[in-house]
């Protein structure tokens, strides 16, 4: 295949493959999945594209719901001023790239994501009185045994031995779909559960932040994981390791190619 770009001189190609092989996420499983060659871009040619607003609100809700169940965990909930001044800061960071907003948007965004935040927190989905047990707590489940990589991950939050996991959404999700788009997810926030606990979840929930005119909050709940649910992840992984080792990363064209970053790059493969 086409090279479009020199890999990092501090780094040969191979060595980022060789760490990729070595530990792997939700993410970047999901994306391997989804289609190879957006993979070999993002993650072993490292090419940068510019963020994405809605990656930017994404990412300012992400921050303040963190900051707000730290607060809970160490009971000294947030007051409503606190909660809108950390949105404000949180907006206002480009240390992972600023956005090239059309006139108007930026306002409008940050709107549109203030009204997520107070809809969630209003309408008390998580009472502030409950502590979490963890909160954005990195963990990792070596899976030597199973002949895979180490996986590793972030849950968001853990409470009352729920995992649950924030999102926020153009569109009101079906929870039938959704349960199966996010299953690579689900199933490997389980296992790093179960391999960091000894225990078992209770099960999961997905938190929609939906962004419409009026914006609403949908919980999806999801059972414990299965053993079938966890075979297909072990096989899932399997997959990705065995593509990297054939350094096989053929593009999958599809409906996804619509909104990916890499579409330019991807019409010069061959």
């Amino acid at each position: 295949m086409n090279t479009l770009a020199a890999s990092s001189p501090e780094r040969s190609e191979q060595d980022v493959l060789t760490a990729l092989q070595a530990t792997v996420s939700a993410s970047r499983l999901s994306l391997f999945l989804q289609c190879r060659l957006k993979f070999y871009f993002r993650y072993v040619l490292k090419l940068k594209k510019p963020k994405t607003a809605s990656l930017h609100l994404g990412n300012a809700v992400h921050a303040v719901l963190k900051a707000w169940n730290k607060a809970r965990w160490v009971q000294q909930p947030l007051s409503l001023k606190v909660v809108h001044e950390t949105y404000q800061t949180a907006w206002a960071d480009n240390t992972e790239g600023s956005v090239a907003w059309e006139p108007g948007e930026e306002e409008a965004d940050k709107t549109t994501g203030w009204r997520l935040l107070d809809t969630y927190l209003r309408e008390s989905h998580l009472p502030a009185a409950i502590k979490p047990d963890a909160v954005e707590v990195p963990v990792e489940a070596d899976l030597q045994q199973h002949g895979l990589p180490r996986l590793i991950g972030i849950l968001d939050l853990v409470q009352q031995r729920q995992i649950i996991d924030y999102k926020t959404s153009a569109t009101t999700p079906n929870a039938d779909k959704v349960s199966h788009t996010t299953e690579i997810q689900t199933c490997s926030y389980a296992i790093l559960y179960r391999h960091n606990t000894g225990a078992q979840e209770a099960g999961m929930q997905l938190h929609h932040l939906v962004k419409l005119k009026n914006p609403k909050v949908v919980i999806t709940t999801l059972p414990p994981m299965s053993p079938g649910q966890e075979t297909r992840l072990f096989r899932q992984m399997e997959a990705y390791l065995e593509g990297l080792q054939r350094r096989d990363f053929i593009p999958s064209p599809g409906m996804h190619c619509s909104s990916c970053e890499f579409f330019n790059e991807c019409r010069l493969w061959s």
